[in-house]
């Protein structure tokens, strides 16, 4: 797992280490990285020496790392200008490097620019951009550089104008967001929330960690966690010679109709793709789905289905009164249950309050954003972790919000964040793939914020794997989790 930190935090552990250190040395650890990162990019663009840098300078440090590092680049031969915002309020020290190094000071940006340093704001900014920045920001995408591509943008330890702690931005009365996009953000320290979560997420572009010397320094609970492989395949459990179907697990599957078959056969389709050995499947479309899956058992109901480690219950289950005594039938079994999809739809005039809090066992439910609506009453917006860990101390349940950055939220205040997700996965019948991923990964035995983690960790992955083929459909999800999977087998 990799933390991600609150700006408080951040602030705290960079006071504690610089209370250790000569004035300036944080800010020329996190220059050198900068400049560093900035170097390779130009090289890519026909070198450093000759490189036109601009950089957009605000007041305070976060405008000081871009002067430092601009004085490294202009060292280099680079031909750096910089645009200072609020001039009588640069950062003093970082702008005589500058100038003692050969940078310029701009009134305007020039002809020809081949790399933007956005040191506008950092961790400190509220509110989005205010003018000139708003503007200098919205006419990054028209500079050009010496072999004629679009400028490159690397933001100053986040793009400035998104809110830092929550990943939410603002946006202009015309709609468009009132932040920097960058291609690649230079962070020191720590991630942060705007980084890997949120709309923000979508304008840091590739994100690189400056080590500088800050993590014995951070202290308490990080704001969130982002989910990497190896956890995945630390939790993934493990064949040895005295398994046998049972004791792998078995996952009961109440999904689809005679009306929605497909959804069925998909839920089915990413439950067979999990660890488990064996899939009950229970509902109006056992035709379909054993004919797809030979090796399923198939009943008609939840009451005949027999013993399960786990259900999966709502893609395609329908809401009338059949479906609703489904639902209480899942809910009635003392093992894990993943909720999606119909099922959720069926909370929400709260008539089964009572058996979701008579529960032991845990529950997962897995809303996109207008299921969260009509779970909430109100849209989770820009602060997605904090809508999803209020959702989830409501229900006592571990929410996984899908989208493009998935957030895993747990009662307790925990929460993760996945980073494999795709737009691709934009399309109907995925979801009932992943809801019946994590009903195999519950009924294996992983705790439910694992099994959540890993099932969208693990979906991501198969939509990024399905993409490489062309346009994306949930079967094409469903096939590629196998080759995903494949590498936690050995």
């Amino acid at each position: 797992m990799r933390a991600v930190w609150r700006v408080a935090d951040v602030r705290a552990a960079e006071a504690g280490l610089m209370a250790t250190l000569p004035p300036g040395t944080l800010m020329q650890r996190a220059a050198a990285g900068l400049a560093r990162r900035c170097a390779l990019l130009l090289a890519d663009r026909g070198g450093v020496y000759g490189g036109r840098v601009l950089l957009l300078v605000g007041s305070g440090d976060n405008g000081g790392d871009a002067l430092y590092a601009g004085a490294r680049l202009a060292r280099r031969g680079a031909a750096v200008s910089a645009l200072l915002l609020t001039p009588g309020r640069a950062h003093a020290e970082g702008l005589a490097a500058f100038r003692a190094a050969g940078g310029r000071v701009v009134d305007r940006p020039p002809a020809v620019v081949d790399l933007v340093l956005d040191g506008v704001v950092g961790i400190g900014g509220r509110g989005g951009l205010r003018e000139p920045a708003e503007q200098l920001a919205a006419s990054l995408a028209r500079h050009q550089g010496r072999d004629g591509a679009r400028a490159t943008v690397v933001a100053v330890d986040v793009p400035s104008g998104v809110a830092v702690d929550t990943g939410a931005v603002p946006v202009t009365p015309s709609g468009q967001p009132s932040a920097v996009r960058a291609d690649v953000t230079v962070t020191f320290g720590a991630l942060k929330p705007a980084l890997v979560v949120g709309p923000a997420a979508a304008l840091a572009g590739q994100v690189e960690l400056v080590d500088i010397g800050l993590d014995p320094w951070l202290r308490g609970s990080p704001a969130l966690r982002v989910t990497e492989w190896s956890d995945v395949a630390d939790w993934w459990p493990r064949l040895g010679p005295e398994s046998e179907k049972y004791t792998r697990g078995v996952v009961g599957v109440a999904t689809g109709s005679a009306t929605y078959p497909g959804a069925a056969v998909l839920s089915v389709g990413g439950a067979l793709a999990g660890p488990t050995g064996l899939v009950r499947y229970a509902g109006g479309a056992r035709a379909e789905v054993v004919h797809r899956y030979p090796s399923v058992i198939a009943t008609g109901r939840v009451a005949d289905a027999g013993r399960v480690q786990a259900w999966v219950c709502g893609s395609g289950l329908g809401t009338d009164e059949h479906a609703a005594a489904e639902l209480r039938a899942v809910l009635a079994a003392p093992v894990p249950v993943v909720l999606d999809a119909d099922a959720l739809t069926l909370l929400v005039d709260g008539s089964l309050a009572d058996r979701l809090r008579e529960r032991d066992a845990p529950i997962v439910v897995t809303p996109h954003d207008r299921e969260f609506t009509r779970l909430c009453g109100e849209a989770p917006d820009g602060d997605r972790v904090g809508a999803a860990l209020r959702l989830a101390a409501w229900m006592n349940a571990v929410v996984l919000l899908k989208g493009d950055r998935t957030v895993v939220a747990m009662p307790g205040g925990r929460a993760y964040v996945n980073p494999t997700g795709t737009p691709a996965l934009a399309t109907g019948g995925t979801g009932d793939v992943l809801a019946g991923l994590l009903g195999s990964l519950l009924a294996a035995g992983l705790p439910a914020e694992r099994a959540a983690t890993a099932a969208a960790y693990l979906h991501g992955l198969a939509g990024r794997e399905a993409a490489r083929g062309g346009p994306v459909t949930a079967p094409d999800v469903a096939s590629a989790l196998r080759p995903v999977v494949a590498p936690l087998l050995g």
